[in-house]
């Protein structure tokens, strides 16, 4: 197992080097020429400087983030020995690094599995370098830190699940698949108190705090998500639309983008009531089902949204790592679509942005496959995550453990764990533990009862 482990470290230092010489050489037409690295010396900085006099930039409309996102950008400035780029791309590798030590830690422990390091040491790269260039790391770092702390602690899955909602919001959504009961109160009232803290915190520090919330309802239809692609088709059609530069993303503006955009706040309200659907009915709760609620949810609110930028795909990596590290998780066929769309991801952007912006048949034959992944990815996970936790009369969920909060077993069957197997049902709100003797102890019973025949 060590020397697994090895193999990965040694996988990720060749990999993010030759992910650094891309970033260097980002002026290549294939790598985007300048423009991935341009967002982080560009903008990133001029956020810097406007956030470090004390004031979150409230007349950009390009600051489109929560006021945990001013932290993150502040913190290039604890390296003041290097630029702001050099230290920015520093931080994003160091928590890049913490992912996949954190998977590997978790892949390592009796029953997981290293999956989930491969793929996200694997898989990252098929972004290119722009997983070095955004700030999405930092936030994915949150969520995959949070999902992993739950069976130990759920107060620190809530903690850090707060804090990377007040990043990029989509962190708190890694709490939807908590057991309920004990871990559930403590996660989510550990979070609430975690979040309206460091809120509070940076109100008190800094002007303007929620001054993100007038930008985000200006936004329109971005060219890269369903409804863009959507719209794209509809202009070989001869819909008068364009793309146009708004608010941070290429948009498309013309006749009928407001009913687009519409239809997707929509789309998203009936992601939001199925996920609360799911909650509600689910039944059946093992170790891996807290991380394949997050995947599931994040799937859904990613493909209903007005945007999906390419930097988007990091969280989701993140997340089908997470899943990777158990085998009881029922995502992995969600998996290898999220790598699949990855992968295309990197060919419209940076490579063919000029097509996909142009609407072009090979980019919007892009854009279609990208999201027709991203869609299928996201009806296939809720369908396994439904079937999965659904009731199921007469029957049990096999875990190797019940999930962070569950009653404590016995103290009895905590003694004999490595001789026994447990089974964990739950029904009406609780788990039951159900251990049944490995043969050899069951054969000590029978010999020591005087019986003739022995037990089957």
């Amino acid at each position: 197992m060590n020397r697994r482990v090895l193999l990965l470290a040694v996988a990720w230092l060749t990999i993010r080097a030759a992910m650094l010489w891309l970033l260097v050489h980002d002026s290549v037409p294939l790598l985007g020429r300048g423009a991935v690295a341009r967002e982080v010396w560009r903008l990133y900085f001029h956020w810097f400087g406007v956030l470090s006099r004390g004031a979150f930039p409230a007349h950009d409309t390009l600051w489109q983030y929560p006021p945990g996102a001013g932290a993150v950008l502040l913190a290039p400035g604890l390296l003041p020995w290097l630029t702001y780029f050099q230290a920015f791309v520093t931080l994003t590798l160091a928590a890049d690094a913490v992912i996949g030590l954190v998977l590997a830690r978790s892949g390592t422990l009796p029953g997981r599995s290293l999956r989930g390091a491969a793929l996200w040491v694997g898989a990252l790269p098929l972004l290119l370098h722009l997983p070095l260039a955004r700030y999405d790391v930092q936030v994915t770092a949150f969520a995959v830190i949070s999902l992993l702390t739950l069976s130990r602690s759920p107060r620190a899955c809530g903690v850090f699940a707060a804090v990377g909602g007040l990043v990029k919001v989509w962190p708190a959504l890694v709490l939807l698949g908590v057991p309920r009961g004990r871990a559930t109160r403590s996660a989510w009232t550990w979070a609430a108190g975690a979040g309206m803290l460091v809120l509070g915190t940076l109100t008190g520090l800094f002007n303007n705090p929620l001054a993100f919330l007038r930008q985000q309802g200006s936004r329109g239809v971005q060219i890269e998500s369903l409804g863009g692609t959507a719209l794209s088709l509809a202009r070989h059609a001869g819909w008068t639309g364009r793309a146009r530069y708004r608010y941070g993303a290429v948009e498309l503006v013309g006749p009928h983008v407001s009913a687009v955009a519409t239809a997707s706040l929509a789309l998203t309200a009936v992601a939001c009531a199925l996920l609360v659907l799911w909650r509600v009915r689910a039944r059946r709760w093992t170790e891996a089902t807290p991380y394949d609620a997050a995947l599931c949810a994040v799937l859904l609110f990613t493909v209903t949204s007005r945007v999906i930028s390419p930097q988007y795909m990091i969280w989701l990596l993140g997340l089908a790592a997470v899943c990777l590290t158990s085998r009881h998780t029922v995502q992995r066929g969600v998996t290898a679509l999220v790598v699949a769309a990855s992968a295309v991801s990197a060919v419209a952007y940076p490579a063919l942005y000029r097509e996909v912006v142009g609407c072009t048949w090979t980019g919007c034959l892009l854009m279609l496959l990208r999201n027709g992944l991203l869609a299928t990815a996201a009806v296939l996970s809720l369908v396994r995550l439904w079937r999965a936790t659904r009731p199921a009369a007469g029957k049990t969920a096999p875990v190797n453990e019940p999930p962070s909060g569950s009653d404590r077993l016995p103290h009895r069957a905590l003694s004999t764990r490595r001789r026994a197997v447990t089974h964990h049902s739950y029904d009406s709100g609780t788990w039951t533990p159900c251990t049944q003797p490995s043969r050899s102890l069951r054969t000590s019973a029978w010999s020591s009862s005087g019986t003739t025949t022995p037990p089957m």
